[in-house]
């Protein structure tokens, strides 16, 4: 299967209630918004195009990836869930895109390489398995590539604050492919952030 044929959703809709009162996603972290870090990675791998989705605080996150080959949607919905932006975003790669990186906008330490550790894995199974996901110290983590055929009435029945773990676990055809730190890492509180300024 050729490449081309894996395209990527960037989250970014989310309203970070746990951050407190200022935007999750354009917190400062060395010098860049959170986001962007999430955003050049991807652009940095194989995989595209890359869709990032807006929501909450969409002008802010808009600004913060300026400059950035993106294709940028809004979900007017994102208030319902995880859920919604995950459709949106899926429903605006071409129809030629079979697999389908999701990655979360505040998981600043996911790296090109291993997002194309995901696509090589998918890319190379046969058949396609229903969805490839990093495991790290025993527990699945983010960002997940999902075969959006397979998929496709499960994801179309996923509703509220949830991405495509309830629809994945118990599957026989998930692969598992080894992790690292940064694919179990995302920041929720200006606590982490700082945390990880400090590292």
């Amino acid at each position: 299967m050729p490449e081309a044929a894996v395209g990527t959703v960037l989250l970014a809709a989310g309203r970070g209630t746990r951050f407190g009162p200022a935007p999750k996603l354009i917190a400062d972290l060395a010098g860049k918004p959170l986001v962007r870090h999430a955003a050049e990675a991807a652009l940095a791998a194989r995989a595209g195009p890359v869709i990032v989705v807006l929501g909450a605080h969409a002008e802010a996150v808009r600004a913060a990836l300026s400059g950035l080959d993106l294709a940028l949607v809004e979900n007017p919905d994102y208030a319902a869930g995880l859920s919604t932006s995950l459709r949106v975003g899926l429903s605006a790669l071409p129809e030629t895109v079979i697999g389908a990186l999701v990655l979360l906008g505040d998981m600043p330490r996911v790296t090109p390489a291993q997002l194309d550790r995901l696509v090589a894995a998918f890319a190379a199974a046969d058949p396609l398995p229903a969805a490839v996901v990093p495991v790290h110290a025993g527990r699945r983590g983010n960002p997940v590539l999902l075969n959006r055929h397979r998929l496709a009435p499960d994801l179309a029945r996923l509703g509220g604050d949830r991405g495509a773990g309830p629809i994945l676990a118990g599957r026989a055809d998930v692969l598992e492919i080894p992790g690292d730190a940064g694919t179990a890492l995302d920041i929720d509180t200006p606590a982490a952030l700082a945390g990880l300024s400090g590292g």
